[in-house]
């Protein structure tokens, strides 16, 4: 079953949303990943804890650093805005006069002891994996189906490529109209378990003072909605552009934006679980983010096996220690086997111990800025090694002989 939305075998309608890079949430998780990948380029072991707040004229960061390499923080932070496309001042927010200020303090000693040395630390030919210990303690969810070539639920697939379309279209010239910040929302109806219509599609989008709502929805709808739906799109397809009339006043002079407030944005759009862990400007020992990655790639990895249809994936750990506390798969019925053997299946294919995720997905380096806007999951425009299907042999094999 899809909690909290249908039992499979009944008709509904499902909807999910997305920002583009100017929304003032999304500048906040660009900072706070910029901030984190400028680090981690030239110290790949640090610890990275960096909360970002953008207001009108402001961005405020804060958070838990240790490293022993310099950033210029506020350099950063004008270059990430910048590259959004805040530029100038009559939109609210400009790199060039923005204030930055920063307040930060290492990691706590208490927590840092058991990342650095884990509770359980053993003897063995992995025991450097029992070495490193889950950042805080907590619960993630990863999530795959078979809806979309790249194993993600329909409406968060299309609401992030329109997302993407916008901000192709304004960066590149083509809507010069176009201001930095927006919102996409998609509607699809299914039957049964598969997805086989778009309902309704809103783009909520900033644009020039001038710009009227008749050019504005015309365009939208020729330049960004018919190319991105593709095959989806119908001629029944609700449209709804700026449904208030005007949106001028945006970005982060219209509402402030906070670093992981888009929680949902960056999952799965609500079709499944989130244990309520953020991911931007955290470093890979953060488990609410690597974990999370790692879900992810079980849960894809099971699916493009053809183990299931979709597969939904929670893992739990303890602050301080290595191997996660439990590992539980929900095919939703979908299942080639029992969710109880492929809970075993994954044990023996994936080792989800926090170093162990880091090193199979190499995530100690600068690859985190490209996922603060878009999606962290299901990504086809980056190479995001949590999105690999190089499992899919070992599992096929271990299964068949089940």
């Amino acid at each position: 079953m899809l909690i909290g939305v249908t039992q499979l075998g009944q008709d509904f309608l499902f909807t999910s949303e997305s920002v583009t890079r100017g929304h003032p949430d999304k500048v906040a998780d660009q900072i706070s990943d910029a901030i984190l990948d400028s680090i981690l380029s030239q110290d790949s072991s640090a610890r990275v804890a960096a909360e970002t707040v953008v207001t009108t004229g402001l961005a405020l960061v804060v958070g838990e650093i240790t490293t022993g390499c310099y950033v210029d923080i506020a350099r950063t932070v004008r270059e990430t805005i910048r590259g959004v496309g805040y530029t100038r001042a009559k939109m609210g927010f400009d790199a060039d006069t923005v204030a930055v200020i920063t307040s930060i303090d290492e990691q706590s000693q208490d927590i840092a002891q058991g990342v650095d040395q884990a509770l359980e630390t053993r003897t063995g030919e992995d025991e450097e994996f029992d070495r490193i210990g889950a950042g805080d303690q907590g619960m993630v969810f990863g999530f795959a189906c078979n809806e979309t070539d790249e194993l993600m639920p329909l409406p968060i697939s299309l609401a992030h490529s329109l997302a993407r379309a916008l901000d192709q279209s304004r960066l590149s010239g083509a809507l010069p109209f176009l201001w930095p910040d927006g919102k996409t929302q998609v509607t699809v109806r299914y039957q049964g378990d598969r997805p086989v219509a778009v309902e309704t599609v809103l783009i909520s989008t900033q644009h020039r003072p001038e710009t009227g709502l008749t050019e504005l929805s015309q365009s939208l709808v020729e330049t960004i909605i018919k190319p991105t739906l593709g095959a989806w799109w119908h001629p029944k397809v609700r449209i709804l552009v700026n449904p208030t009339g005007r949106f001028v006043i945006g970005g982060p002079q219209g509402d402030s934006g906070l670093t992981g407030r888009k929680i949902i944005v960056d999952t799965y759009g609500g079709y499944a679980r989130h244990g309520g862990g953020a991911f931007s400007g955290k470093d890979p020992t953060k488990v609410d983010r690597s974990a999370s990655y790692a879900a992810r790639w079980v849960a894809k990895n099971l699916v493009a096996a053809g183990l299931a249809d979709r597969a939904e994936i929670q893992i739990a750990y303890a602050i301080g220690v290595a191997r996660p506390l439990s590992i539980m798969v929900d095919t939703h019925g979908t299942g080639k086997l029992s969710d109880q053997r492929l809970a075993k299946v994954v044990e023996e294919v994936f080792d989800l111990r926090p170093l162990a995720i880091i090193r199979a997905l190499n995530l100690a380096r600068p690859i985190y800025q490209q996922t603060a806007a878009y999606g962290h999951f299901g990504r086809t425009d980056v190479d995001l090694p949590w999105e690999h299907t190089d499992k899919v042999d070992r599992l096929k094999a271990l299964t068949a002989r089940s």
